[in-house]
């Protein structure tokens, strides 16, 4: 029987809370409303296995469609550097267990958010109702693509590891905007760079050593 944040007391939760907002801080994550956002969605509700105990500790962990969910501080991290105001429209390429995404919606106009297993998506989706998550749109989708029809975007968000900044992401992200993605090869560490387009050109910053499941073109199978 696996435990999840309704079958804890409500004193060791809070608890539980307090350390994983410390935690953040002391990992680096500064942002008052990247942290604020943090805390008013439960990590707790998109880790629903035999990991759901481990829900506030600063870890990856496995979800379905041998996927993960990224460690908060990781999280934290990434959401701070894409620099997100309230008026901006974001793409996120990678949906895995929606927490990246919940926590987008707190901080964005309008969340667009595509993962290649329709089974992701689907309970994704279910808890985003749950909570009315309103300005996230889920989608099925090949991520390495973008979506074109919706684009160009403020802000876009890669949680898989490509070789180099995708192509047809850079040219949906608009003048100005942002683009957080770790790069590298998917069986080694790979950087996390954050790229900013110029009027000439892009701007790349690296931020920090990560390790993220690779960026696969194509739907799959679940």
């Amino acid at each position: 029987m696996t435990e999840g944040p309704e079958d804890i007391p409500a004193s060791e939760l809070a608890e539980r809370k307090m350390r994983f907002l410390f935690a953040l801080r002391s990992r680096g994550v500064t942002d008052a409303r990247v942290l604020t956002a943090m805390e008013k969605i439960d990590r707790g509700l998109f880790v629903r296995n035999v990991f759901a105990d481990r829900a506030y500790e600063d870890m990856p962990l496995p979800i379905a469609c041998g996927q993960t969910i990224s460690q908060p501080s990781v999280v934290g991290l990434m959401t701070q550097a894409l620099q997100v105001s309230p008026r901006d429209t974001v793409l996120e390429v990678g949906t895995g267990s929606g927490y990246q995404a919940a926590i987008l919606s707190q901080l964005a106009r309008r969340v667009y958010t595509v993962d290649r297993y329709r089974r992701l998506v689907r309970e994704a989706g279910e808890l985003f109702r749950q909570l009315d998550l309103v300005n996230i749109t889920p989608i099925t989708a090949d991520g390495s693509h973008g979506l074109p029809d919706q684009a160009p975007f403020d802000r876009i968000i890669v949680t898989a590891a490509a070789e180099d900044p995708p192509g047809p992401l850079l040219q949906q992200l608009k003048p100005g905007g942002i683009m957080v993605v770790p790069v590298g090869q998917s069986d080694a560490v790979q950087a996390l760079i954050k790229v900013t387009r110029t009027q000439s050109g892009f701007d790349y910053e690296e931020l920090r050593p990560v390790r993220f499941v690779p960026l696969v073109e194509g739907l799959g199978s679940e």
